[in-house]
């Protein structure tokens, strides 16, 4: 597990060119594992390989959960045992790439407090799996002053110049939490001055699947079925956009819990009215986060589950001035955006070059987050030779 302790000097890895990293990626929504394969140097993609799912059962998904909030104690230790366990199980398949990027399971997350928690030891999953893997991506960024979140805005760099894409363009992942990334790909680097903004826009699926959860047994509003029935309350959706976080200039960023009185608002509805609000408060947060871009994006590229919810999808294209459409639409994996770019800041973190900026996190200047631990054997190896 790491909270946010200081930077620490990573180990390089000595193969020069490009890479082929499998990233593995767990959110707050609480479905599973993704993994997925990318090749890359570290600045620009040369492809993406293959990528696969492992789900978690309805146990795994309550045991992460009642750590979801805490620092520490058995509810923590339990969790990081499911979360351990489950990427080994994920990421076995995966002996043909040279790193894994692994972001492990946040539990807690309140950086100008007491930190950012993500449970999962890095280096026990290098022990198991005998690969270098790269972890605990966010520490660094934090102990430097920044929200240590979001982390995949240089991908979404990488994923737009890739992609051919000349003018700007704003990413919006739709997980348990939403968070936006507007990118300028004409600016070659990700990190130089206005390149990137970005940010959390505010709750998304989380409260949703967590009603979905409590009132119908079910993990989540499958194609916004329960939210296509209800009808929005106005007077919920107006408190909600009184809170002082949309008030707040970027970079932000949010606890999967910190928007709990969500629910509140909407426990006197019915399911299907419920839905519907949850849903619109999503489709709110991500309206008042477009007004902090520094110009409208030509399009805003959906990632995330939330992408599938057509009811949410047709919100947004209401709410907002510009395109919306799914990130497939430039020929890239909604489903696995994230895994894929936790692969890619893997890279990044072994040839050294920086992870987070200003413009994403908040960060006094550009830095390179994350821990490389290698396979104990191959220590031994390495020790030996010497």
């Amino acid at each position: 597990m790491n909270k946010a302790q200081g930077a620490r000097t990573p180990t390089r890895i000595a193969k020069t060119g490009p890479l082929r990293a499998a990233g593995a990626m767990s959110g707050t929504s609480l479905d599973g594992v993704d993994v997925a394969v990318i090749e890359t140097d570290g600045r620009d993609i040369m492809g993406f390989g293959t990528s696969s799912y492992r789900s978690y059962s309805a146990e795994e998904r309550r045991t992460i959960a009642a750590g979801f909030g805490k620092w520490s104690g058995p509810e923590v230790a339990a969790a990081t045992q499911v979360v351990e366990a489950a990427h080994i199980d994920a990421l076995g398949a995966y002996t043909d790439v040279d790193l894994i990027g692994f972001h492990g399971q946040t539990l807690a997350h309140a950086p100008r407090m007491q930190g950012t928690l993500q449970v999962g030891d890095g280096a026990a999953l290098a022990d198991h799996l005998g690969l270098p893997v790269v972890w605990d991506f966010r520490s660094a960024d934090v102990h430097l002053g920044g929200e240590g979140a979001p982390l995949a805005p240089f991908f979404h760099h990488a994923c737009a110049r890739y992609a051919g894409l000349t003018g700007p363009v704003a990413f919006l992942n739709l997980g348990g939490v939403g968070n936006l990334t507007w990118v300028d790909p004409a600016i070659p680097l990700p990190e130089a001055e206005g390149a990137l903004l970005a940010f959390d826009t505010g709750p998304a699926n989380a409260p949703i699947n967590d009603l979905m959860q409590a009132r119908l047994g079910l993990p989540f509003d499958e194609g916004g079925k329960i939210a296509s029935r209800g009808q929005v309350e106005t007077g919920a959706l107006e408190l909600f956009l009184a809170e002082p976080y949309f008030a707040r200039m970027p970079p932000k960023s949010l606890d999967r819990n910190d928007f709990d009185e969500m629910v509140a608002l909407v426990t006197e509805l019915s399911d299907a009215d419920a839905a519907a609000t949850l849903t619109a408060m999503c489709a709110a947060g991500v309206a008042e986060a477009m007004q902090h871009c520094p110009r409208l994006p030509d399009r805003v590229l959906v990632t995330g589950g939330g992408r599938h919810n057509p009811v949410l999808m047709k919100m947004l294209s209401v709410s907002l001035d510009c395109p919306v459409m799914p990130i497939e639409e430039i020929g890239l994996d909604g489903d696995m955006l994230e895994a894929q770019a936790f692969g890619y800041l893997a890279v990044r973190v072994a040839r050294g070059l920086p992870t987070s900026c200003p413009g994403t996190t908040g960060v006094r200047a550009a830095v390179g987050g994350g821990t490389v631990s290698m396979p104990t054997e191959a220590i031994s190896v390495q020790n030996k030779a010497l």
